[in-house]
């Protein structure tokens, strides 16, 4: 089971690193009815190959042919299967320990040019005011139209300290607007906690990395333990997080969910694609599950019963939908906020030659309850707009189904009109400004601070559902959340 999670564990950073991949027959091949090879297309590729070699403007190198014809294989396949060269893979790597260099940017590639998907929080590109949705154009003196992933993504990678000017387009603004940002060491913070009001704990996960169930677990203790009257309410913050480690994202969920309740199965062709992942240390203890090494079992028994609201928003992929989905299934927490991104399926890190690796689609990944998220997302209990973003930011959020070459929600019929949801109204928007320079400056609004005004609707449903129902005891439901 160990070596299954650890070929399923990066699910959601892909998008770092670009959209290309590799060739592995091995992987390709329909164990249960293969088809034949198709020599007519070999053949043709074959003459194509011969052709530029022989015919194209300049000398082009064998290696350079066949990865290009790699990337355009299986590029094709989906936006986040991809072929990860030396430099990417050890990139992937590092990501998930929490530490890299650059912008702190989560990208894609749409209509030849690069999508932000979400600014990574504490970062260069979150500073600068970065939204989901831009459209980078030109990095410097260089268009990116033309230009794969991998090597945009290169272009804005540096040495820190220096300095990159992006030009992006935004849907709603009249004219192109221009950010110069500074390259930086990325550090990564997965935890932040901190006890917003007497008996109101705020724990906020930006990024499921190898330590986070950890981190998370010694967070949660410590508040409680440091507290001097009982805990009323918790608030999980993920709003804007990309996804990570499965299995971080069932540590969290083991939190606050029962023992060996179910967390999320998954679906695919070969069988080492069928999972089933629940709250217990075998999914979630890093090594080999050894009990002893169960950072959850002895926080106290209040976090698994203490009213608790989870954020989330369109910047909430993967992992976060994992643990958004498990939670309201379980009835466990109300969902708060705006609709998630609708990353429903599980990337494979297949390891090749040359410490490269491809990271392959393989499977969908369903919520307890039998949802797909793919291309849907989780849909919040109760719908609160961030009013620190622009009204159109808040229509149009970049989601998974917009972009091309999606995988379909193959149960989408089922998830029509399941989700009652309540809406509350966010207050007028502030607008930008500009600095000196004419540079693009955003107000920003840091999640758990005083002006965040999400985080204070969770506050005022918690201190609600206090007042209606008193302390939480041991064996208090959850669907108490909902009433």
């Amino acid at each position: 089971m160990r070596s299954r999670i650890e070929k399923f564990g990066l699910i959601g950073l892909g998008l770092i690193a670009g959209v290309t991949l590799s060739l592995h027959f091995a992987a390709i091949a329909d164990k249960d009815a293969p088809d034949p090879l198709p020599f007519e297309d070999l053949r043709a590729f074959s003459e194509v190959f011969g052709r530029i070699k022989s015919d194209y403007v300049e000398p082009v190198s064998d290696k350079k042919l066949i990865t290009e014809a790699i990337n355009g294989m299986l590029s094709g396949l989906d936006p986040h299967s991809a072929y990860l060269d030396a430099d990417a893979f050890k990139e992937l790597q590092v990501g998930t320990q929490g530490e890299f260099g650059g912008l702190g940017i989560e990208v894609g590639m749409e209509d030849g040019v690069v999508k932000v998907i979400s600014p990574i929080e504490d970062t260069p590109a979150y500073y600068a005011g970065l939204k989901s949705g831009d459209l980078i154009i030109k990095l410097d003196d260089t268009l990116v139209k033309g230009l794969s992933l991998n090597d945009a993504v290169k272009h804005m990678r540096g040495k820190p300290g220096s300095k990159i000017t992006m030009i992006v387009l935004r849907k709603g603004e009249p004219k192109p607007l221009t950010f110069t940002l500074e390259r930086a060491v990325i550090k990564v913070q997965s935890v932040k906690s901190k006890l917003v009001e007497p008996g109101y704990i705020f724990v906020r996960v930006t990024q499921f990395q190898e330590r986070t169930g950890e981190n998370l677990a010694s967070a949660l203790d410590t508040l409680f333990k440091q507290n001097k009257e009982p805990i009323k309410g918790i608030v999980l913050d993920l709003r804007n997080d990309p996804g990570g480690l499965l299995n971080s994202a069932v540590a969290v969920s083991a939190a606050f969910l029962p023992k060996d309740a179910l967390v999320v199965y998954t679906e695919g062709r070969n069988r080492d694609a069928k999972m089933r992942l629940t709250a217990a240390p075998e999914n979630y203890v890093r090594g080999h599950g050894d009990k002893a090494s169960d950072y959850i079992k002895n926080l106290p028994e209040a976090i698994k019963s203490v009213p608790l609201v989870v954020l989330v928003n369109g910047g909430s992929a993967s992992a976060s939908e994992i643990v958004a989905g498990a939670l309201q299934d379980h009835k466990r927490a109300v969902i708060m906020g705006t609709q998630t991104f609708g990353k429903g399926s599980v990337q494979t890190i297949l390891p090749l030659g040359n410490n490269t690796a491809i990271k392959l689609t393989t499977a969908r990944y369903y919520t307890p309850g039998g949802r797909s998220i793919q291309a849907t997302g989780i849909v919040p209990d109760i719908v609160v707009e961030d009013p620190a973003l622009p009204a159109q930011d808040n229509e149009f959020h970049l989601r998974e189904a917009d972009l091309e070459r999606h995988l379909s929600n193959d149960r989408l019929p089922e998830n029509k009109g399941d989700n009652k949801t309540e809406s509350i109204k966010a207050p007028a928007k502030p607008k930008e400004n500009k600095d000196k320079d004419n540079n693009t400056k955003a107000e920003i609004v840091e999640f758990g601070a005083k002006n965040d005004y999400q985080l204070n609707q969770a506050l005022n449903l918690l201190k609600g559902l206090y007042i209606l129902h008193g302390p939480a005891s041991k064996d208090a439901k959850a669907a108490d959340l909902k009433k």
